[in-house]
């Protein structure tokens, strides 16, 4: 019996270690997988692009910002939004920025990040990834503009369809309607991004994101 509970107990041990080593193998592949995400910033904004989209429903406050652009034959395949919470009674400010993950061929093993400017406010939400091909349009969840006294939160949410049929929807507030979609990409993909942006207003009302529009690029013809 002595030596049945002690073979049982070598055998939890080792169990344990081996989950232990699995969980450490995974933190580690996380944060590899992080370090391998480049901010291309504006490096890339020569890039010659067909076309840029848009849609009607953005809304009013603040000023176009720089574009930021992925690097040659690389073309957005993933999402993360920058979202505040609902502030219960504080400045609501919902979507705050959009962050894009370029890709060349597919391969996520080695990537660029494109957000233009973003907003004070918020946490960044996990990737949302198309299942293949490249994000071709987009659609989104505007709050209008709520008056003298109200609480403006202009953009909350963004949809995108993917080239190979997939939409995807962002992980942001629910305040206002999604609009029309916009034109699609064509032969390519999403490859850039221009956002609209209130600054930041102190104790004032804060909109934050208040319109999106992007880039679209023509596949090289090898």
């Amino acid at each position: 019996m002595g030596r049945a509970l002690e073979t049982i107990t070598m055998a939890l041990i080792y169990v344990s270690i081996l989950c232990l080593l699995t969980l450490v193998s995974s933190v580690e592949v996380n944060v590899q997988d992080q370090s391998r995400i480049i901010h291309a910033g504006t490096t890339f904004t020569s890039r010659n692009y067909t076309s840029i989209l848009s849609v009607p429903n953005g809304e009013k406050f603040g000023n176009w910002m720089w574009s930021e652009l992925c690097p040659e034959n690389f073309y957005a395949t993933g999402f993360s939004l920058r979202v505040e919470p609902k502030q219960y009674g504080g400045d609501d400010t919902a979507l705050n920025g959009i962050r894009l993950f370029c890709v060349q061929s597919g391969d996520r093993r080695f990537l660029y990040s494109v957000e233009s400017h973003t907003g004070h406010f918020g946490e960044w939400t996990e990737p949302r990834w198309c299942p293949s091909g490249t994000l071709s349009s987009f659609q989104l969840r505007v709050e209008p503009h709520q008056g003298i006294f109200g609480d403006d939160t202009s953009v909350n949410n963004i949809r995108f369809r993917c080239s190979s049929n997939p939409t995807l929807e962002g992980q942001g507030l629910t305040w206002g309607e999604y609009g029309d979609w916009s034109n699609d990409c064509r032969s390519g993909g999403i490859c850039g991004i221009q956002t609209k942006m209130e600054l930041y207003q102190g104790a004032l009302d804060d909109s934050s994101l208040n319109d999106v529009r992007f880039h679209c690029c023509t596949q090289s013809q090898q």
